[in-house]
């Protein structure tokens, strides 16, 4: 509960304590309150503002999560779900761009996550498989179909979120399988 006595909303909180300003290159850092997609660079940008809380949301971070951030880019959603997770979490960011990569690495490494990491992804594979797979898995770019290797690496009870063409999907793995939802139209980069 906040002081209000409303329900707190952990997604709400995180995105006040870790503003997006400081994940932004110069250039754009004036624009950091605007709702829209911001470039980066190499045709990369920081995601929507609204469009980010919608996806944390249906991603449900609880803490001490283990959490995979496909397409990280300037770090801003591996700090977020740093912050959602806690101490008790872990958080690994994947980026395709190495020269992206680099900067974001900077940038979680700027605040006080040492439980999250930003890495350059391995061309030619999709996230990074762990023993007993992740419970969270973020990705932000749309792929062409549900990327079936992502889906294999959440742990039983995970949960992954991920922009298919248009639409956001709400992949859910289950005792008896997995589970797939649709959350709205949105626009992402492409997956690569």
């Amino acid at each position: 509960m906040d002081r209000t006595g409303a329900p707190s909303d952990a997604v709400a909180e995180a995105m006040r304590a870790v503003p997006r300003v400081g994940f932004l290159p110069p250039a754009q850092r004036r624009r950091a309150g605007v709702d829209q997609a911001l470039p980066l660079w190499h045709g990369s940008t920081c995601s929507q503002p609204t469009t980010v809380a919608a996806m944390l949301r249906l991603l449900d971070v609880p803490p001490g999560a283990r959490v995979l951030d496909v397409g990280a880019g300037s770090g801003w959603t591996t700090v977020l779900l740093a912050t959602l997770v806690g101490p008790s979490g872990r958080v690994l960011g994947l980026e395709l761009d190495p020269e992206i990569a680099a900067w974001g690495a900077r940038n979680v490494a700027a605040h006080d996550v040492p439980w999250a990491g930003l890495e350059v992804a391995t061309p030619g594979e999709l996230g990074r498989p762990v023993p007993g797979g992740w419970d969270r898995v973020l990705v932000s770019a749309a792929a062409a179909e549900l990327p079936d290797a992502l889906v294999a690496q959440l742990a039983p009870g995970g949960r992954m979120v991920v922009p298919v063409r248009s639409t956001m999907h709400l992949v859910v793995r289950t005792p008896d399988g997995v589970q797939v939802s649709q959350h709205g139209t949105y626009s992402f980069v492409p997956l690569r």
